[in-house]
């Protein structure tokens, strides 16, 4: 096949022909065209050539041109497509190192072999392009949702036809009891769209919750409109789902317009979930008060919140227990999902005996180390004391407001607690120094001689030692692991000690070693507070 002038518009033809098929850029045609023409003229006049060809976008004509460079002497390699400034002369008038001689060379002959390996050079950059195109179109679209047609199925994972390209129903992104026969048409929702080697991945999900807000936002007009804003969402796929939405607008109940006139919005997006039922609840900034409304239809008595450790208790009335926790423990699961908490879940009469134990346990505490009676132990409790420290260091006027507490009596409440503190620390010190710990650790602002002996026990004798813990390591904390939220025990959690004391606690003891520099830690603070202010501006 040779490069005629009867063929040069035959060229463009052919690439505007493929471009349309293929919904791409004739331009990117023409590119691959030149290339695989270039790679023809190489393996005719030698692989080592800088061969380029140029075919003009009006009249098709392929020009071929040989470039050499214009190099240093000792820098010469190829000979092909290099030349020294002395060989250049002949050529150019004023030659220096990085100009560049072109000359057109004479069209090739392009053989069978040279034609097949052309078109397989401009296959590969049309399907590279084809690609491209689809991957740009789609990784906008992610997170949206696209309408369909079922192609096939493959080993559990449909295969949609969702026009320009095909994507990927997973088996465990399909409503459970759901099932697909060719040329259904699909609903779903765009998770997530990867460039891969074998070409553009899009994966889509209808068990995702964002596909149940993306819904609810095609039904209810004042979500669309940014009026209702769906806070969170909470799905067990095909069976449950809860979702909480909150108003901007007080005139607008953000419940009733989510349900519509008769239940005909809720209604639609359940039809479109396989009849997954759905639990559209009112948002609230406040936690305890978000919850009870997250745990409907069960009635709960009390909520107690511990923050730090993203635990909820949760107290109902024994006859709604299994409302409560849902069937398989649906209810609870849900609501746990919605609130980002761990929620435990006990009975009016679980918490009674939980709040009559902890009475008792503080009783004995105080009968056994300040020598008092049940009666006077129990009139501490009843007060709200729960430790030796409180006792011992509380204005004498909060002991004085106990029957019979007169301000002798409350002296020698204090001295009795000061004196079991003082003893319990120095029994502690004692067995911290048998154990080993140095000095610079017992001495560590921050620590009691009970912390020091807790290290020393769990093999941390020194200061250096001190600064290689993790701040979870000291406090505590959760770790997710397989979906489940796992306790972390820490060495000084029996103390109270928070994430942020422990923290602070394991920076200063780095300052103080060396380890790390104190204006890095003032300027990491000063960014943080800078993030904090924009956030809060946001």
């Amino acid at each position: 096949m040779a490069i005629t002038s009867a063929n040069q518009l035959e060229l463009l033809q052919t690439a505007e022909a493929v471009a349309r098929e293929k919904m791409i850029d004739p331009g990117l045609v023409v590119e691959a065209m030149e290339e695989s023409l270039a790679r023809a003229a190489k393996s005719r006049y030698g692989s080592e050539m800088d061969i380029r060809v140029d075919i003009d976008r009006k009249t098709g004509r392929a020009k071929f041109t040989r470039v050499r460079t214009v190099v240093e002497d000792e820098a010469l390699e190829n000979y092909q497509a290099e030349l020294t400034v002395e060989q250049a002369k002949q050529y150019l008038a004023e030659p220096s190192v990085g100009d560049q001689y072109v000359e057109e060379i004479p069209p090739v002959e392009m053989g069978r072999i040279a034609a097949q390996s052309a078109k397989q050079v401009i296959l590969q950059k049309v399907r590279e392009a084809e690609r491209d195109r689809q991957y740009e179109e789609f990784k906008d679209r992610a997170g949206t949702i696209i309408n369909g047609v079922v192609k096939r199925e493959e080993y559990g994972n449909v295969i949609v036809d969702i026009g320009r390209g095909e994507g990927v129903l997973r088996r465990n992104e399909k409503i459970g009891r759901e099932s697909y026969r060719p040329n259904d048409r699909i609903r779903c929702f765009i998770k997530d769209v990867r460039r891969e080697a074998r070409g553009p991945q899009i994966f889509l999900s209808r068990t995702a919750p964002e596909f149940m807000s993306e819904l609810f936002k095609m039904e209810v007009p004042e979500i669309y409109d940014g009026i209702i804003e769906i806070k969170a969402v909470a799905r067990d796929p095909g069976s449950r789902a809860k979702i909480a939405v909150i108003s901007y607008d007080g005139s607008i109940d953000p419940v009733g317009a989510c349900v519509g006139m008769r239940g005909s919005r809720v209604q639609a997006v359940v039809n479109e979930l396989q009849g997954e039922k759905i639990d559209i609840i009112p948002w609230n900034e406040d936690v305890p008060t978000f919850l009870v409304n997250a745990l409907q239809p069960a009635e709960v008595t009390k909520v107690v919140l511990d923050e730090e450790a993203e635990r909820i208790e949760v107290v109902v009335p024994d006859e709604q227990l299994s409302l409560a926790i849902g069937r398989r423990g649906q209810n609870v699961r849900l609501a746990s999902q919605l609130t980002n908490l761990d929620i435990d879940i006990m009975t009016e009469e679980e918490e009674s005996a939980r709040r009559q134990k902890e009475f008792e346990e503080r009783t004995q505490l105080f009968m056994d180390t300040l020598d008092l009676d049940e009666f006077f132990a129990q009139l501490l409790v009843a007060e709200g004391f729960t430790s030796l420290e409180e006792v011992a260091y509380v204005e004498v006027d909060e002991l004085l407001v106990i029957d019979g507490v007169d301000d002798d009596t409350a002296s020698e409440l204090q001295a009795r607690a000061r004196d079991i503190l003082e003893a319990q620390a120095k029994a502690a010190l004692d067995k911290a120094r048998e154990l080993g710990v140095e000095d610079s650790l017992i001495e560590f602002e921050g620590l009691t001689p009970q912390m020091v002996e807790a290290l020393a026990e769990d093999g941390i004798k020194s200061i250096e030692d001190f600064a290689t813990c993790a701040d979870w390591e000291l406090a505590g904390g959760w770790t997710t692991v397989d979906g489940e939220r796992v306790k972390d025990d820490g060495i000084l959690e029996k103390f109270d000690v928070s994430l942020a004391e422990a923290q602070n606690m394991v920076m200063t003891a780095r300052v103080s070693l060396g380890w790390v520099d104190p204006s890095e830690l003032e300027a990491e603070g000063a960014e943080s507070e800078e993030e904090d202010a924009v956030e809060a501006e946001d």
